[in-house]
């Protein structure tokens, strides 16, 4: 558990909790063995003021201590809600290159029907493009010179701060045996999703955009 978890945070935690269930203050007070004026102490003091406590509050919650403090591990972005004073401001497109660093995960947008269809890859930037591997036809394959979109982001849970940046070009398949034997041995080249996925993909992008979100 977090030594030092901010009370605030952890007691909206707690109230979204107890809203799902369909718990009032009283009803938890008393699920957890406590007065609710002791609850509401607790609750502004943080866990460290009454760790017992605290797990018997996590235990009338259906919960863990570890997860009203840290938020789910494998939950979705966006659990803890937007920071204070949140400001979306636009990024240059040199400062979405320093982000999106030269390696990462991210999402590929391919024009298929009936729909746009969206899917998470493992990518690595090279010389002013993206570029991942799929197999030779998964889901990911796009057609040959197709309009695409790839976006990288990241998200802070626990300060409500992220940014988010969007590529847009053709895709095309690398062929060159050179080309390919270089990008194999790129940091971040092996595919996280295993197989046999011997076609690579490059977007250069036509437009490179991002913005991201500060808070205070």
């Amino acid at each position: 558990m977090n030594d030092t978890p901010d009370p605030a945070v952890v007691a909206r935690r707690i109230a979204e909790r107890r809203e799902q269930l369909g718990l009032g203050e009283e009803a938890l007070a008393h699920r957890a063995s406590m007065a609710p004026r002791y609850l509401r102490c607790l609750l502004e003091a943080g866990p460290s003021f009454d760790p017992g406590g605290f797990v018997r509050i996590a235990a009338a919650l259906d919960s863990t201590p570890e997860e009203l403090v840290s938020g789910r591990a494998d939950a979705p972005p966006g659990q803890g809600g937007p920071g204070p004073r949140p400001r979306l401001l636009d990024l240059t497109e040199q400062e979405c290159w320093q982000l999106v660093g030269d390696h990462g995960i991210g999402r590929i947008a391919l024009p298929v029907e009936p729909g746009p269809v969206v899917l998470p890859v493992n990518y690595v930037v090279d010389r002013g493009s993206f570029a991942y591997r799929t197999g030779e036809h998964g889901a990911a394959s796009p057609e040959e010179g197709a309009a695409v979109s790839f976006q990288v982001d990241h998200i802070d849970e626990y300060l409500g701060r992220g940014w988010s940046v969007l590529a847009l070009g053709p895709a095309h398949y690398v062929d060159d045996p050179v080309e390919l034997e270089r990008l194999a041995g790129l940091p971040g080249a092996a595919p996280w999703a295993g197989g046999d996925r011997p076609r690579w993909v490059r977007i250069r992008p036509e437009e490179v955009s991002g913005r991201q979100l500060v808070t205070g």
